[in-house]
């Protein structure tokens, strides 16, 4: 396994500073059990207030399920560990477990639904839109472009390779439309939108600004559908979450170009700007950027951070459903924020230049990395390959910036 033999290697081992309490997202007294109570706001409870629901182990932490200690041991430097132990398990969970509710989230421009299962986990499933071998538009701007669910996997598992760690579990599903969305949905608005089409099959298209109407429905086989389940991040009631607009953000104009594309020196001026004048905030925009280019995101207008740790944590990286669009093209504009500054955090540039060695090929690993995923094939082969053409430009970018 090339992912073992990559997690084994000293890049892959750098210490993360000692986790304090003030560094964890919960702080949870170890005495007690915890409990979930189902009265409309899925929060968990602690048990002295609430019946327990789930079986008892030997500790507190025993009874959790496998969402709830995920969402416990988010802390300052990471999301979860890079040896989690919970990872396959939660996956697993995502992939498996019944589904008791149905909603549509609302906001949002393209249909996303909540799917709740019996522990109170939540995940937020987005359905397939096209095949993994359609390649978006050429004459398609970005910000119309469709969201992918094979994107969001890949773009979790991609993450992690890169050592990042700041995207939540995904996993590939495969729904029934009938028995899992249309039976138990309490939404009105989205119930009112389901048909069966001229071949029989079930369809349905929600309520969204982009995508949802009878021509854009969304349709089963006769009622199977592919999606993504994202593990959901604990619920902003418990654990604020701040949201911050990107400086690289790009105009969403059809023809206005942003203050970055029209002035070379625009870096200056954002070191300049909190929150990027001090700590390693524009550093960590910079991981960001590498990863979207990997993935040919262009769609990256705002970012969110959880409000308890301040300027000084991760950025997460949420919402990846415009990556993996096309692999024919490589958008060198996504890298403007790495060109512009010159800046890139050591131990990022050396697990770049190892991800682009024969022995920890990206593509390899990748690749490897979607083998275990319940929708496998998740990416096409060119995507894969369109990775390390792109882990190259990444490479001459800092190669040029070091010369200069």
């Amino acid at each position: 396994s090339k992912l073992a033999a990559l997690f084994q290697h000293p890049l892959y081992n750098i210490p993360i500073p000692e986790v304090t309490e003030k560094d964890k997202l919960f702080v949870v007294n170890p005495m007690e059990k915890f409990s979930l109570h189902s009265s409309g706001s899925d929060e968990w409870v602690s048990s002295s207030k609430a019946e327990t629901l789930l079986p008892t182990g030997k500790t507190a932490y025993d009874t959790y399920p496998a969402w709830l200690k995920f969402h416990v041991g988010i802390n300052r430097y990471e999301l979860y560990p890079r040896r989690d132990p919970l990872m396959p398990t939660l996956l697993q969970d995502l992939a498996t477990q019944r589904i008791v509710s149905s909603v549509q989230k609302s906001g949002g421009t393209q249909i996303k639904l909540i799917m709740t299962f019996p522990n109170y986990g939540q995940a937020l499933f987005k359905p397939m839109k096209q095949t993994r071998d359609q390649e978006t538009p050429i004459d398609f701007f970005y910000f119309s472009d469709f969201e992918r669910h094979n994107a969001e996997i890949a773009a979790f598992h991609l993450d992690r390779i890169l050592d990042f760690r700041r995207i939540p579990p995904v996993s590939g599903r495969l729904v029934n439309i009938t028995k899992e969305i249309r039976d138990i949905t309490t939404d009105k608005k989205l119930a009112k939108t389901f048909f069966i089409s001229p071949a029989g099959n079930v369809c349905f298209y929600g309520e969204c600004s982009y995508y949802c109407s009878t021509e854009h429905a969304l349709c089963g086989k006769p009622d199977q559908l592919e999606g993504s389940m994202a593990a959901l991040l604990p619920d902003k009631t418990l654990a604020k979450r701040r949201s911050w607009r990107s400086p690289w953000r790009r105009s969403y104009h059809k023809s206005k170009k942003a203050e970055w594309e029209l002035n070379p020196n625009y870096c200056a001026q954002v070191r300049e700007t909190p929150p990027y004048d001090r700590g390693h905030r524009l550093l960590d925009l910079i991981d960001m950027t590498v990863l979207d280019f990997l993935m040919g995101n262009m769609d990256r207008h705002h970012y969110e951070t959880f409000e308890k740790f301040g300027n000084d944590t991760f950025l997460l990286h949420l919402d990846n459903g415009r990556g993996f669009g096309t692999h024919s093209r490589d958008e060198l504009s996504i890298l403007a924020p790495l060109r512009q500054c010159c800046s890139i955090k050591k131990s990022t540039y050396l697990r770049l230049q190892l991800l682009a060695t024969q022995p920890y090929r990206l593509s390899d690993l990748l690749r490897e990395a979607l083998a275990t995923d319940p929708l496998t094939p998740v990416l096409a082969e060119p995507h894969l390959r369109a990775l390390d053409r792109r882990l190259v430009k990444v490479l001459e970018v800092v190669g040029r910036c070091l010369a200069k």
